[in-house]
C-alpha cells in the first residue's frame, strides 16, 4: 500500500470538474484497484462511474473518500491512450469524460468473464501484388515502416477499379510491413461498405481471424469481445470505424486512414471531434507512421502537405489520366442540340447511356433522394409549406404533395401570391429512374440510396440510379457514368460544397472501367466550374491547394482557428464580455441561426490565427469552466466545425 491513493477520471462532464480527483484505496482494494480499470466512486452523495488514472502515494490530505467498488478488474484505458483523450479534449475545448465515452466501448460482463480462445498470427509474408509501392516514393514510406519509423504520408489514389486504385490493398501491404517489425497497426474506414472492403483485403492478405474489428454497429458483446482482444494484446491489428482511432494497440506502428473527407470521421455529439485530426494527435505524441488516402484531397490533407508534415504520394497526372476513365464535360448549346445547356438530360448523356449499354452496367448518379423531394408555388417559386404545421412539402412517391408530419395535402394554395399549381426545382433520383426507364424499354433499372441500397450489380446491361455514394460495385467496373445536376452540388450552402462534390465525382469514376477499355463519365454541368475542371484534368491536388489560398484569404478553417458559441443571445452577449481574446483575434456575433420551439439560438464566431489558436482553445475552455460553476446554462462549443453552412 506505498501507493494508496487513486487519481479516477469520474465521469462527470461539467467543464469545472474535468480533473482527476483522488479516493484513497481500501486494502481489500489494493489488488484490484489498478491502473485503467473501472470503479465507482462516491462524489457529492451520488455513485458515479470512472477509470483509475494512476496509483500514487499518500500527499498531505488525510482524509480522502475510499472507492466504492472496483467494476471490473479488467484494466480498460492505457495510459497511452488516457493521454491521448486528454489531448483531444484540450484539442477541442471539451472534457475528459465526453471524449473516453466514445473511446471505450460499454461494458458487457458476460462477454468479459466468457473464455477466451487464441487468436491467430497474422501472416506477413505472403507473395502479392504491390498496390501502394507501385506510387512514386512509396517505397521510401514502405521502407520506414519496416525499420519502425514515423512516416508520415498523404496518399492519392487514382479513381480507377484496377489494382493500382486499390486502396484497401494499399493499407494491407502498409500494414504488412509494420506488423513484419512487430509494432501494430490501426486501418480506418469511414463507414460499413467500407470496412466491408476492408476487412474482405485483410481476410485475404493476414487470414481470418487474425485481425480485430471494431464497429459501432457490430453489437455491444461483438465489440467488446474484439476490444478486449486488442486490451490483452491477442492481436496487433485493428480495422474499424470512427472510435477505433482510440484502439489501445500495443506499441503502435502505424495508422492508416481512408477517405478523411467523409463526415462520418465527424464524432456528433461533444466535443465534436474529427477522427483524422485525433489520428495526426496520436501519430505525434506516439511517434508512429500515419497514412491519409483518398481519391480526392481535403484542404486540411493540403495544409499539412504544405508545411512538409505530411509527404505527398500520387501518381503523375498523365499516368492517373491513362489509368482512370476518360472525364468530360457536357457540350454546350449547338445546332445539333439547342438545349443543351438548359437541358438537364442533354442528347450528348442519352448517347454515353446508350453507347455504355452495349458494353456493360451505365451509372447515372443523382444528388437527391425520391421522386419530388422539394415543392415550390409554380406561379412565384415560393417554398410549399403544410397549411396545418408549416413544414415543407414533397412528392417522394409521385402519388402527390405529402407532408411528413400530416400525411397526404388534398387542398394548397400559395400564401404569397394565392396560386394553387404546384411544381419541383429539383428532380429526385425515383423520378429520373422512371424518365430514363421509358427512354430505354427493356433495359434494367436498379435504383440505390440510403433509404434502399442495392446490391453488387453484374456485368450485363442495366441503368443503375444512386445517389451520392450508395452506388453498388459492379465486377469489372461500370461501363459508363453520368453525373447529373453538377450545379446542384454546388449550390449548397456549406464551405465544403465544392470539395464535397468533387470527393463523390471521383468515387464515381473509381468505379468505372478506364478509357483505354471503353470507360466514359460525363459530367453535366458548365466546362468553366473549376470543380469540373479539377475532375476533368483528374488534379484533385491542384484544387486542394487553389481551395486552401481561397479559405486564407477568407479567413476560414484550416487556414485560421475557429470557434463557434451558440446559445442564447443574452447568454453569448455576457460571455463575450468576460471572455479574453489572443492578439488579433476576432469576434463576430452574436446573430440568430436557428430556432427550437420558443427558445432561439444564437451563433458567435471567435477567429484567430493559428499560432494562437491554442490561446483561443483554452481561453473558451476557462469561460466554460466559470460558467459551468456558476450553474449557468451550457453553450454549445464547436473548434474547427466541419459543416459551416
Amino acid at each position: 500500500m506505498d501507493r494508496s491513493v487513486a487519481k479516477v477520471a469520474v465521469d462527470l462532464p461539467l467543464a469545472n470538474l474535468d480533473r482527476p480527483f483522488d479516493y484513497a484505496v481500501p486494502e481489500e482494494l489494493a489488488e484490484l484497484a489498478q491502473p485503467g480499470v473501472r470503479v465507482k466512486v462516491r462524489f457529492a452523495g451520488r455513485l458515479r462511474d470512472g477509470f483509475v488514472l494512476a496509483r500514487v502515494a499518500a500527499g498531505e490530505r488525510a482524509s480522502l473518500s475510499p472507492l466504492h467498488k472496483v467494476v471490473s478488474p479488467q484494466p480498460v484505458l492505457s495510459a497511452e491512450v488516457a493521454t491521448l483523450i486528454r489531448e483531444v479534449a484540450d484539442h477541442y475545448a471539451g472534457s475528459f469524460a465526453d471524449v473516453v465515452r466514445g473511446a471505450v466501448p460499454p461494458r458487457h460482463a458476460t462477454t468479459e468473464k466468457a473464455t477466451t480462445t487464441p487468436r491467430p498470427r497474422p501472416i506477413t509474408d505472403c507473395d502479392q501484388e504491390p498496390v501502394l509501392r507501385s506510387y512514386p516514393d512509396a517505397a521510401a514510406f514502405l521502407g520506414s515502416l519496416t525499420q519502425g519509423g514515423a512516416a508520415r504520408a498523404a496518399w492519392t489514389v487514382a479513381p480507377t477499379p484496377t489494382p493500382v486504385g486499390d486502396w484497401a490493398r494499399g493499407f494491407t501491404e502498409a500494414a504488412a510491413q509494420t506488423l513484419a517489425n512487430g509494432r501494430g497497426a490501426i486501418l480506418l474506414a469511414p463507414d460499413a461498405n467500407q470496412l466491408q472492403t476492408l476487412v474482405a483485403a485483410c481476410t485475404q492478405r493476414f487470414g481470418a481471424g487474425s485481425f480485430a474489428v471494431l464497429a459501432a454497429d457490430a453489437g455491444p458483446s461483438a465489440r467488446y469481445r474484439n476490444f478486449l482482444a486488442v486490451v490483452r494484446d491477442q492481436v496487433q491489428l485493428v480495422l474499424g470505424t470512427r472510435a477505433a482511432v482510440f484502439a489501445p494497440v500495443a506499441n503502435l506502428g502505424l495508422i492508416a486512414l481512408w477517405d478523411d473527407g467523409n463526415d462520418s470521421y465527424a464524432e456528433p455529439h461533444a466535443p465534436y471531434w474529427h477522427a483524422r485530426e485525433v489520428a495526426a494527435l496520436r501519430a505525434h505524441s506516439q511517434r508512429c507512421a500515419l497514412l491519409l488516402a483518398a481519391h480526392n484531397r481535403t484542404s486540411e490533407v493540403q495544409q499539412l502537405v504544405s508545411k512538409g508534415w505530411l509527404a505527398p504520394l500520387a501518381l503523375a497526372p498523365n499516368q492517373a489520366r491513362r489509368e482512370s476513365a476518360a472525364i468530360r464535360p457536357s457540350a454546350q448549346t449547338s445546332a445539333r442540340d439547342p438545349f443543351a445547356e438548359v437541358s438537364r438530360v442533354p442528347r450528348e448523356a442519352f448517347e454515353v447511356i446508350r453507347l455504355g449499354l452495349s458494353a456493360g452496367p451505365v451509372l447515372i448518379q443523382v444528388p437527391r433522394a425520391g421522386y419530388l423531394p422539394i415543392l415550390v408555388c409554380a406561379s412565384c417559386r415560393t417554398p410549399a409549406r403544410c397549411p396545418k404545421c408549416g413544414q415543407a412539402l414533397a412528392d417522394p412517391t409521385g402519388a402527390g404533395a405529402t407532408c411528413r408530419w400530416c400525411g397526404p395535402v388534398l387542398t394548397w394554395h400559395c400564401a404569397d401570391c394565392g396560386g394553387q399549381a404546384l411544381r419541383s426545382p429539383v428532380i429526385g433520383v425515383s423520378r429520373t429512374a422512371e424518365e430514363l426507364g421509358k427512354a430505354f424499354p427493356g433495359t434494367a433499372v436498379i435504383q440505390s440510396s440510403a433509404e434502399r441500397k442495392a446490391l453488387p450489380v453484374s456485368d450485363r446491361p442495366a441503368l443503375v440510379l444512386a445517389t451520392p455514394g450508395m452506388a453498388p460495385d459492379a465486377p469489372t467496373g461500370y461501363a459508363a457514368a453520368v453525373l447529373l445536376d453538377a450545379e446542384l452540388m454546388l449550390a449548397r450552402p456549406d464551405l465544403r460544397a465544392g470539395e464535397e462534390s468533387l470527393r463523390r465525382w471521383l468515387a464515381v469514376v473509381a468505379k468505372v472501367r478506364p478509357g483505354a477499355a471503353g470507360g466514359t463519365v460525363l459530367v453535366v454541368g458548365q466546362a468553366g466550374l473549376r470543380e469540373v475542371q479539377a475532375l476533368v484534368r483528374l488534379d484533385p491536388v491542384g484544387y486542394a491547394v487553389s481551395e486552401l489560398v481561397q479559405r486564407s484569404e477568407a479567413g476560414f478553417p484550416p487556414a485560421v482557428k475557429l470557434l463557434t458559441l451558440e446559445g442564447p443571445s443574452e447568454a453569448l452577449t455576457a460571455a463575450l464580455a468576460k471572455l479574453e481574446l489572443p492578439g488579433q483575434g476576432q469576434a463576430f456575433g452574436p446573430f440568430p441561426v436557428a430556432s427550437r420551439g420558443e427558445d432561439s439560438v444564437s451563433r458567435v464566431t471567435l477567429r484567430c490565427p493559428l499560432a494562437a489558436g491554442k490561446e483561443l482553445v483554452n481561453a473558451v475552455k476557462a469561460l466554460e469552466s466559470v460558467r459551468s460553476a456558476r450553474k449557468d446554462p451550457p453553450l454549445r462549443v464547436r473548434v474547427d466545425p466541419q459543416v459551416m453552412d
